[in-house]
């Protein structure tokens, strides 16, 4: 699940065709993924993917916000290193202030994932302020510059504004995460090419103990297994600089060697505050961004009408209280059947696929382990094929709006003679609730008792539901 299927969704609902009975097929067909929205959603998509044309939305969509997203984090990184080269910029008079660099890995990092925590929990709100002041909220405006027929192409695009946000939020991680990478190529590079002389200074009256202290209390995420990485109260003492004259102290020259050793302080403070944790609130959007992707595919304009059409039977057999007994009327055929089995050994359809078949036996409520296609497209071999399959008790589907013609005659004849029971079962259209006009059904009473045969029966269907709305409207 992610925000290409979220994307194929959107399309796939805005411009769907598909009839309640196809759409309770495919949830019958997928019985493992019952009652699991998400599944079902991800499983209708594949299935149904080939039908949304090319380019499709989702690639067009994915491919502008990595370009974009792209550009910013290689901006994001040049401005890192410009920036960690400015802070450590060393012109051989005054020694590089360890604070600077010390606020902008610690302190901007801090204050900022403070502000993306508020974020993440505002998230909801479509006016969201800290979310919108991000960097990466700007990446809309680079839509200017795409090619006129993407821009028209993603004009209609509406995202829940759960989601958008939590696209700022996340790509706002790799953006900053790019930033201090920077920093820290910044640092390593100038270390390793140039002779750097670190020290500190601040108009606060700070002692080297209480800067220390301080220092010892950034450091512990990795003082314990790194000692070394942690200044000593002797190198603050030999580093603090005052800004009096234009000529460092003498104590200071003499301990030029060991000012360098600070470098080892400000790589681990940029690799666990800049970068540690980064990655960690990274990990965090990314799990936001998950959720926010569940919540916005079930919110979804069509969803949840698709997936109670997968789950939801199209017509409820079940009945409120006991059915009124009463008189059949009379038919031109004597073996009438009022009520389906349970269960049979084989269902068959005349011309109706196997997935309409499903989705009839579901909808009688009726059990079978096997579903068979007869007539239609099906060759005569096809057909003798499906008859040597039949055996025991069959519930055969005709569409009662078409006659029988001789070819079903025909295979209903080789049919009886092959098992113990036959079930005719004219049924009406999906819009009908698949009842049976009374006329259509005297049709096909008055065809099969032209042929008789002994195991054969009719199923009486919406005939026999609209006398008893009648008996129970009299009553």
């Amino acid at each position: 699940m992610n925000l290409r299927s979220y994307l194929d969704l959107y399309t796939l609902l805005q411009k769907d065709t598909s009839t309640r009975e196809e759409r309770r097929s495919f949830g019958l067909s997928h019985v493992t993924i019952k009652n699991k929205p998400i599944e079902q959603l991800l499983a209708w998509i594949q299935e149904h993917k080939h039908l949304l044309k090319k380019p499709l939305l989702s690639e067009t969509f994915s491919s502008m916000l990595y370009g974009i997203s792209l550009i910013l984090v290689i901006i994001a990184f040049v401005l890192g290193l410009l920036s960690g080269i400015g802070l450590l910029s060393y012109n051989g008079h005054e020694p590089v202030n360890v604070i600077y660099f010390i606020a902008m890995v610690v302190f901007v990092p801090l204050f900022t994932m403070t502000l993306t925590l508020i974020s993440m929990l505002r998230a909801n709100s479509t006016q969201s302020l800290l979310v919108h002041l991000s960097p990466s909220f700007w990446m809309e405006r680079l839509l200017q510059l795409l090619p006129h027929k993407t821009q028209k192409h993603l004009k209609n695009l509406k995202i829940n504004p759960l989601l958008s946000n939590w696209i700022v939020i996340k790509r706002s991680q790799v953006i900053a995460l790019a930033f201090s990478f920077g920093l820290l190529f910044a640092l390593l590079g100038m270390v390793a090419t140039k002779d750097i002389a670190f020290a500190w200074s601040t108009t606060l009256h700070i002692t080297p103990q209480e800067f220390h202290a301080f220092l010892n209390t950034l450091a512990f995420p990795w003082r314990g297994r790194f000692p070394w990485a942690v200044p000593s109260v002797e190198l603050i003492e030999q580093s603090q600089y005052f800004r009096l004259g234009d000529k460092l102290s003498p104590e200071m020259v003499s301990h030029a060697s060991t000012l360098g050793e600070w470098w080892k302080f400000l790589a681990f403070a940029t690799l666990f505050y800049a970068i540690v944790l980064r990655f960690l609130m990274y990990l965090l959007s990314v799990f936001g961004f998950k959720r926010a992707i569940r919540r916005s595919f079930l919110s979804l304009n069509g969803a949840q009408k698709l997936l109670n059409a997968m789950n939801e039977p199209i017509i409820s057999t079940h009945a409120k209280q006991d059915e009124v007994v009463f008189r059949q009327r009379d038919t031109d055929y004597e073996k009438v059947l009022d009520r389906l089995d349970t269960s049979y050994d084989l269902v068959l359809g005349w011309a109706i696929q196997k997935e309409q078949l499903t989705v009839l036996c579901d909808t009688m409520q009726v059990l079978s382990p096997k579903h068979y296609e007869a007539g239609g497209a099906n060759t005569l071999d096809e057909d003798s094929e499906v008859i040597s399959l039949s055996h025991g008790e069959v519930l055969f589907f005709v569409k009662a709006w078409e006659p029988p013609t001789m070819d079903f005659l025909d295979f209903l004849e080789y049919l009886s003679k092959k098992v113990d029971k036959v079930v005719i079962f004219p049924v009406g259209t999906v819009e009908e609730h698949y009842r049976t006009q009374e006329k259509m059904f005297h049709i096909w009473a008055r065809k099969l008792s032209l042929v008789n045969h002994e195991n054969v029966w009719l199923k009486r269907s919406g005939a026999k539901a609209l006398d008893k709305e009648t008996l129970n409207a009299e009553s």
